[in-house]
């Protein structure tokens, strides 16, 4: 049996880690935040915002989803940002962390746009991208 010295010092334990903030999978610029705005005000039933995923298909294999969100759920990502909601489908999260959502109006189309540093592709026709899970530092 071993006896501890009363003059050594007890056993120091190691210092909790420090808990590293949790980076914002998404953020919008002003003309999204509008337009995300806009469609929440005008939806035919009440929704808390949009809903953003990532589905498979397309001609480079996965494509962007945006829908209406009628309610959080338990697994949701939310994004509040420029004063509208976001929740991003848990599934997709590896695949749009980092992404800037914009939303773009021209003559032909208007549509949300997403630079994805994680996009390593895409189609010629812009309706689906290439993407890699994003990689996590530490």
């Amino acid at each position: 049996m071993t006896e501890m010295n009363p003059t050594s010092p007890a056993p120091s334990s190691p210092a909790p880690k420090a808990k590293r903030p949790r980076p914002q999978v998404m953020r919008l610029t002003d003309a999204a935040a509008t337009r995300v705005a806009e469609l929440t005000k005008r939806a035919d039933s009440e929704i808390v915002g949009l809903r953003v995923g990532v589905k498979n298909g397309g001609c480079a294999g996965q494509s962007y989803t945006v829908e209406y969100a009628h309610e959080v759920r338990p697994t949701d990502e939310v994004v509040e940002d420029k004063g509208v909601k976001i929740l991003v489908d848990p599934k997709a999260v590896l695949f749009l962390l980092g992404t800037e959502m914009d939303y773009k109006a021209d003559k032909m189309q208007a549509q949300f746009i997403f630079n994805n540093p994680n996009q390593i592709g895409a189609c010629g026709c812009g309706e689906s991208v290439q993407l890699k899970p994003a990689e996590i530092e530490g």
